[in-house]
């Protein structure tokens, strides 16, 4: 499958491609097999970090359960600076909050798809990307979000 990496503030990152959609963001620097959609998934990540793009538009696919679909549908409805728990989306889809915490965990394409946003009760929660709760951190501040967690 294509993939196609790029240096951020939070460290190397590589977006993968299948069938016209990306699937995957991974935390390291991965082979270069560039397309159109990779092009424009990298162009729009340097966007992000560099505070021209607050809104990706890429065509995405979350393989998975329906539920991780689900959930990886409410994190995107979170709009950037903005902050939820997992109480909150657990509540909207009807499940425990549990479950919802292991989607956000489990999500294929973090930062594009912005578990970082999903947060506990009364604390940041985990982060299952590189660095982790660091680096969730450094993309709330980059976002202005959570002003009085962080």
């Amino acid at each position: 499958m294509p993939i196609a990496s790029l240096d951020t503030p939070i460290g190397p990152l590589s977006v993968e491609e299948k069938d016209g959609a990306i699937t995957r963001v991974g935390w390291q620097r991965e082979g270069e097999d560039r397309t159109e959609i990779l092009d424009t998934a990298i162009r729009q990540l340097t966007e992000y970090f560099d505070g021209k793009r607050q809104v990706f538009d890429l065509p995405l696919r979350v393989e998975g359960s329906d539920f991780q679909r689900s959930v990886c549908d409410a994190m995107l409805a979170i709009p950037f600076g903005d902050t939820r728990t997992y109480g909150e989306i657990a509540k909207d889809l009807g499940a425990p909050p549990q479950p919802v915490g292991n989607a956000c965990g489990a999500n294929p394409i973090p930062v594009i798809i912005p578990c970082h946003r999903v947060l506990a009760k009364s604390s940041l929660g985990g982060f299952s990307g590189m660095g982790g709760v660091e680096t969730k951190v450094a993309l709330l501040r980059h976002e202005s979000a959570a002003g009085l967690l962080i």
